[in-house]
């Protein structure tokens, strides 16, 4: 039986979930096996060998995991795949449990296995014997090919692994290990293979974007990389996410301020600003010194798009420390701003701690937080109105029958679109454009191609 089906190629499929991190995972894990003989499919319940890249950073994302195993168990059953294999943060937190409570799956990879995936997947479809690999998480590869899974014009480019914050909610050092930055010739030879492969958007991604270069070079060194990514002639966008408020320096600043090609753009994980949750989190700051900062960005980088993410419900936050946080997202007015529930993960000191509170009550503050927030949207995008923007085109909505892009202050996938109408000449995917601003309907805007 072997003999037989090694007479075509093995063809496989991959559902990645998750950040955009875990994404560039996925993506250098396809392009692995391609270079050792397998067939790419682009659906996976068509395939020989069905992998899912797992996230397991949060229950939600836990939950959601599961089920695409489970899907795809059902679709082993039917006789529409036959092996499945589990990858990435899923897989590596939860080893024992996975092959206890799901047996369908034939294969369990934990993250240090990434660099020897085609092996591992040959060994899964000729031997026809399960499965389990956990190598040490620092044999994971920090760079190599990649079959990129966004357009040409656009792409990530993971510039560290792991995290040494110890937030005390976070399973991430747990499940990644510490923060391992990539040597800047290797990010820089893989951001001129981008560019020349079409990209003209880079998204500077890693667990945390400014803290590049402290273990490998001893200092900061961020706006050195930066600089250097500006020299890359094609290259029209650079784009800031995941930056830690503990390291933004006036080097990195001034980077931004004086080169065009690094978007007025950074996304500011803040997760709450009352000083005792703040310590509690095992992170730095309250209040005063998280407004001085912000208000030090704006005065270095005028017009800067500042995005943030907050926890609600952490362990002990008391209604005055909720209050204080409202009043602070509704004071600094965030262009963009995600809040979550905090969840309870098993292994962290957060889990340990009292004062858990109620799911109800976790979800109403985030309720509370986002309601304020699309509020403030509401406002700063009617002031867009009349305006005429750079847009970045990435499609067709042939039900709205309009064309939709992003601009400098739009991440993709986490943030809005700019949806327009194109009366004469048609713009092609990944073309930049001015649009003139004509309306805001629940925090999008929408226009017209200007002259």
């Amino acid at each position: 039986m072997a003999a037989e089906q090694n007479k075509k190629k093995v063809k496989v499929g991959m559902i990645s979930l998750g950040c955009a991190k875990n994404q560039v995972d996925g993506e250098m894990l396809m392009a692995s096996l391609e270079e050792n003989g397998f067939e790419l499919s682009d659906d996976v319940g068509i395939c020989d060998i069905a992998i899912v890249n797992t996230c397991g950073f949060i229950e939600s994302a836990k939950k959601e995991s599961i089920e695409e195993i489970l899907e795809l168990c059902k679709l082993k059953e039917e006789g529409r795949i036959k092996k499945i294999v589990v990858t990435g943060c899923l897989a590596q937190r939860y080893q024992e449990e996975i092959r206890k409570e799901i047996p369908e799956a034939d294969a369990v990879l934990g993250i240090g296995a990434n660099g020897q995936i085609a092996e591992y997947l040959k060994k899964l479809w000729e031997e026809d014997t399960p499965v389990e690999c956990f190598p040490p998480k620092t044999e994971m590869p920090l760079c190599g090919s990649r079959t990129l899974t966004t357009p040409s014009y656009y792409a990530y480019l993971k510039i560290a692994e792991g995290c040494s914050n110890g937030c005390s909610y976070c399973a991430i050092p747990m499940i990644r290990g510490g923060y391992r930055s990539r040597p800047m010739e290797s990010i820089i030879a893989e951001a001129k293979g981008l560019a020349e492969n079409g990209c003209r958007e880079l998204v500077i991604i890693a667990q945390d974007t400014s803290r590049y270069g402290l273990d490998l070079y001893g200092e900061l060194r961020l706006p050195q990389l930066l600089t250097e990514l500006c020299h890359i002639d094609s290259l029209r966008w650079i784009r800031l996410l995941y930056c830690y408020p503990d390291t933004i320096t006036d080097e990195l600043l001034k980077v931004m301020r004086e080169n065009k090609k690094v978007l007025p753009y950074i996304d500011l994980p803040l997760q709450h600003v009352s000083g005792r949750v703040l310590k509690a989190m095992n992170r730095q700051g309250d209040r005063a010194s998280i407004t001085k900062l912000i208000a030090h960005i704006r005065e270095q980088v005028p017009g800067i798009t500042l995005r943030t993410t907050l926890i609600t419900g952490f362990p002990g936050e008391t209604e005055e420390d909720f209050a204080e946080l409202a009043e602070f997202v509704h004071e600094t007015k965030f262009d963009r701003l995600g809040c979550f529930a905090y969840s309870q993960e098993e292994g962290t000191p957060a889990a340990r701690l009292p004062g858990q509170l109620p799911q109800e009550v976790k979800e109403h503050r985030e309720e509370l937080i986002m309601e304020d927030q699309m509020a403030i949207m509401m406002e700063k995008g009617q002031a867009m109105v009349g305006k005429t923007v750079e847009v970045l085109t990435e499609g067709f909505d042939r039900y709205a029958e309009c064309y939709f892009g992003r601009t400098a202050a739009d991440a993709p996938d986490v943030d809005g679109k700019v949806f327009f109408v194109a009366q004469k000449k048609k713009p092609h995917y990944g073309q930049f454009v001015r649009v003139k601003i004509t309306e805001c309907i629940d925090g999008d805007l929408y226009g017209e191609l200007a002259r």
